[in-house]
């Protein structure tokens, strides 16, 4: 942990549920990127909408999920992730 007075933050340890997800329209169709799931229920192959930037929302397919993963364990920061947005029914 850093100390807030030498330039960092305090933070606590947290556990997040991760899922890899495939961007299914638009031009970044195909890509495969990783956010933050706050569905407890969700499983691979949902379909889920996903925020590109702060003004796009695309659909995505789940590829995989990794649940109660600790954020410092995971291999991109959590600062750098966004969250899924919601669970679609196609």
């Amino acid at each position: 942990m850093i100390h807030s007075m030498a330039g960092g933050e305090l933070t606590t340890h947290g556990k997040h549920d991760y899922a890899k997800v495939e961007i299914l329209e638009g031009e970044r169709a195909g890509d495969v990127l990783w956010f933050v799931s706050s569905f407890p229920q969700l499983k691979t192959g949902d379909k889920v909408l996903v925020p590109l930037s702060q003004f796009a929302i695309t659909k995505a397919k789940v590829l995989r999920v990794d649940k109660d993963v600790d954020e410092f364990s995971f291999p991109i920061p959590i600062k750098r992730l966004k969250y899924i947005v919601e669970i679609i029914n196609e």
